[in-house]
């Protein structure tokens, strides 16, 4: 049976630019939210955001002719980084056919909003009329990276990085491609940051995950990418796998737009899901990275999720959420939990939720506060959720090695 590994991971964050960078950071307790610089947030909501900060692009050393929209740097560069991380860089074959699943929520808002600029002053470059797709990101990724597998870009709320992962996972099980590129890009801008903030998605003040005095979410930007490759075609070459996507799921509440569903029915339907397909008893889970956004009605039905799942070993084991660090990063957020996840694995350390300082009794497990945590992992879970109802899960094992495995 073909199995599914990350072997490379790359990531821009608003705790630093790249995977090393940005584990030490959030580890140690750092947060990387900031007044916003990139643009006059007059009328928004906060201007509190975890915003890349010392950012450089260079096109040319991606063989680029101009520079992309910022949300598609992000993405070109965290997808070199898992690449070298993988020992994957050069050309593909044939007979290791890559692909890439991209995943975005506001991917290209930079040019959209150029694009609507310019419509008031005609003529409208026919170069930013390319710019002006959804898809442009992956027009890129295949310009800068050999891709002779599928290629598909998705979007399906703040689940969208998780989801782009598992199927991805599922296209290496199937045989559809040796190695897959998956992940999630974005950037800030002025029009989805105000939208949320007449949402009153954001908060006024900060964001507090699982915490009491929670009150709203904070958001980020940046790229997280993954390279899941399969095993035999991984350990052929010498890679080393950092983790095993074991399964994975994804579903829709059916419920609202907005808010979550009773108890958390459809995020326990995922999770159940997702672990049988892993083949994992829920009694075996270690440790899960939560989608913990700090809102008034997400983090106590997530929590009720998890209790549904896990029954009485959910109090058993450590659940953190780390947008107290970094924010939520839209549609790279389920990504870079994927990858603070695999790090966990790998280290055996549990990232802390930050800036938990009111314990509330409608959550009342152990999420990690403010403070990271030595413990040793085989089997974790990334959860993630999204506005219109869409949940996704991603469930990482420990790799044994090759003579473990026989």
């Amino acid at each position: 049976m073909r199995r599914a590994v990350i072997t490379g991971m790359g990531a821009v964050t608003p705790l630093g630019i790249g995977v090393e960078e940005f584990w030490q950071r959030l580890t140690a307790g750092e947060r990387g939210l900031r007044p916003l610089t990139l643009f006059d947030p007059t009328g928004l909501r906060n201007d509190l955001v975890g915003e890349v900060s010392g950012w450089r692009f260079d096109p040319v050393e991606f063989g680029l002719s101009h520079e992309p929209d910022r949300a598609t740097q992000f993405l070109l560069h965290a997808s070199r980084e898992a690449l070298r991380a993988a020992d994957q860089e050069g050309p593909d074959t044939v007979e290791a056919t890559r692909g890439a699943i991209l995943s975005s929520n506001f991917g290209g808002a930079e040019a959209w909003e150029e694009f609507a600029h310019s419509l008031r002053e005609p003529p409208v470059e026919a170069e930013m009329l390319t710019e002006f797709d959804f898809a442009a990101a992956a027009h890129y990724l295949g310009q800068v990276v050999s891709l002779s597998g599928p290629v598909m870009t998705l979007s399906v709320a703040c689940a969208s990085g998780s989801a782009a992962i598992g199927i991805a996972a599922d296209l290496v099980r199937s045989g559809a491609a040796e190695s897959m590129l998956a992940g999630g890009h974005d950037c800030l801008a002025p029009s989805h940051l105000a939208g949320l903030s007449v949402l009153h998605t954001i908060t006024s003040e900060d964001i507090r995950p699982f915490s009491k005095n929670r009150s709203g979410t904070l958001f980020g930007e940046g790229a997280a990418m993954v390279l899941v490759e399969e095993l035999e075609h991984a350990r052929a070459r010498g890679a080393e796998p950092l983790a095993e996507v074991l399964g994975s799921w994804q579903n829709n509440n059916a419920f609202h737009i907005t808010a979550p569903d009773e108890g958390g029915a459809g995020m326990a339907r995922c999770l159940t899901r997702a672990l049988e397909e892993a083949g994992l008893p829920p009694s075996e889970v270690d440790y899960i990275n939560a989608h913990g956004t700090g809102t008034e009605h997400h983090d106590p039905a997530e929590t009720e999720a998890i209790k549904a799942v896990l029954g009485s070993h959910a109090h058993e084991i450590g659940v953190s959420s780390i947008k107290g660090a970094i924010g939520h990063l839209m549609g790279a957020a389920g990504a870079i939990e994927v990858v603070a996840t695999v790090l966990a694995l790998r280290d055996g350390m549990l990232p802390p939720t930050m800036n938990l300082d009111e314990p509330d009794p409608a959550c009342d497990l152990d999420y990690v506060p403010d403070v990271s945590r030595r413990q040793d992992i085989t089997y974790a879970v990334s959860i993630s959720a999204g506005i219109g109802g869409s949940n996704a899960v991603v469930v990482l094992g420990q790799v044994p090695s090759e003579a473990g495995a026989a």
